[in-house]
């Protein structure tokens, strides 16, 4: 500063770190929850909730630098200075909500997912509170994309789908087809979990990254305004404005054909109030947004849309009401050897027969028997009591 003092910031220069060291800020936002909850609020998302304590007197600041790369936060033994530090289960412990990002870390993995509703369940009956479940979020690749793309065990979250980001997606073939079958089990087996689920904007579209737009057209400055341009893209290929309507399609752009101008699939106004052209949306919208409008997905009784709005009719109807927030796995006596190629759970539910309901996935690539009970509906065609590979099934047994 002018003045001879500094700030701490770890991503844009406009947005400086809060010292947790000191009280007030604490009692500043313990005021701001409690006037939010008392006006109804229900929760609260924590954007780099990792990141709030520091230990800047562990090294000179030169030294600290060198580790405030997001990467680094994926040390989570404490010995990191500035991501992950032990100090931050206080501060949420003052808050007293959980909040869990492990299924948006995770790859098209049975262990993976497992171990995320394991740990989920078992954080929030320790803090007193409920889980949350979310598998997209505006910080990284839609997991349409993440899903169709190959996958691999690698050394952090989502090394491979940053990869295929950073050069627009030429590197890696992404498979739609497959990345929407699974999208469509994922949503199943998350809705039908205890807890508090959050939908990504666009998600219920079946959106995928746009990993290609140009990169003079991006607005994110993580590739810009940090050293992350040597490694990031940055992440406006999941906050592209959503397609509303299909026949307000943008003609193709004179700069690059696979996307639009012209017009935004119904997500602004195409002229002005003086009725002149109104500028395209701040970020461009691929031309094939078009087959993912809003108002086609609505029209379509298979579309992604649609079979988001009946999980969720169902899950408010049958499993909130009862508050109960255990589950019980289904597992190797059920399935054999395709035990660990399964994720399946049970809970209570309404049911006036007292049936209790079950989730079951098939993370495997050949079908397995289902368990004794009603199927209700999958995330995509079913052989008689065969799980294809990359379904979930709902059922009361």
């Amino acid at each position: 500063m002018p003045d001879g003092q500094w700030y701490l910031h770890m991503f844009a220069k406009e947005q400086p770190d809060l010292n947790w060291k000191n009280p007030e800020v604490h009692e500043e936002f313990k005021k701001t929850l409690r006037f939010w909850s008392d006006h109804g609020a229900d929760g609260f998302r924590i954007d780099v909730a990792h990141g709030l304590a520091k230990d800047l007197d562990s090294a000179p600041l030169t030294e600290l630098a060198l580790r405030g790369n997001p990467l680094e936060g994926l040390c989570h033994d404490g010995t990191n200075p500035l991501w992950d530090r032990p100090e931050v289960h206080d501060i949420y412990r003052e808050w007293r909500e959980v909040f869990n990002f492990e299924f948006a870390k995770a790859d098209w993995f049975a262990e993976d997912f497992r171990t995320a509703i394991r740990e989920g369940l078992e954080s929030a009956e320790e803090s007193g509170s409920t889980t949350t479940w979310v598998m997209s979020n505006h910080d990284v690749v839609r997991h349409a994309s993440r899903y169709g793309l190959p996958q691999v065990k690698t050394q952090w979250c989502h090394q491979l789908a940053d990869a295929w980001l950073l050069r627009s997606g030429s590197n890696f073939i992404e498979d739609r087809t497959l990345g929407t079958r699974r999208v469509r089990a994922a949503i199943m087996m998350e809705l039908g979990l205890p807890g508090s689920v959050y939908v990504y904007q666009g998600e219920e579209l079946g959106l995928f990254e746009v990993a290609d737009i140009p990169w003079d057209r991006l607005e994110d400055p993580t590739p810009f305004r940090t050293d992350h341009g040597r490694t990031a893209k940055g992440r406006d290929g999941c906050r592209v404005p959503l397609p509303w309507v299909a026949a307000d399609t943008p003609t193709p752009a004179p700069w690059d054909a696979k996307f639009g101008t012209g017009a935004s699939f119904g997500f602004s106004p195409a002229t002005r109030p003086d009725g002149t052209p109104a500028a395209d949306p701040h970020l461009p919208q691929p031309l094939w947004f078009k087959d993912h409008a809003a108002d086609a997905e609505d029209a379509d009784p298979d579309s992604m849309l649609n079979l988001y709005r009946r999980a969720l009719a169902f899950r408010q109807r049958m499993l909130t009401p009862t508050g109960d927030t255990s589950i019980r796995w289904i597992g190797e006596s059920e399935f054999g050897e395709r035990a660990p190629q399964v994720v399946a759970y049970s809970r209570p539910s309404t049911d006036e027969g007292g049936d209790r309901f079950a989730s079951v996935t098939n993370f495997g690539p050949e079908p397995v028997e289902l368990p004794a009970g009603e199927v209700l509906f999958a995330s995509g065609p079913i052989e008689g009591r065969r799980l294809p590979a990359d379904t979930t099934v709902w059922m009361m047994v």
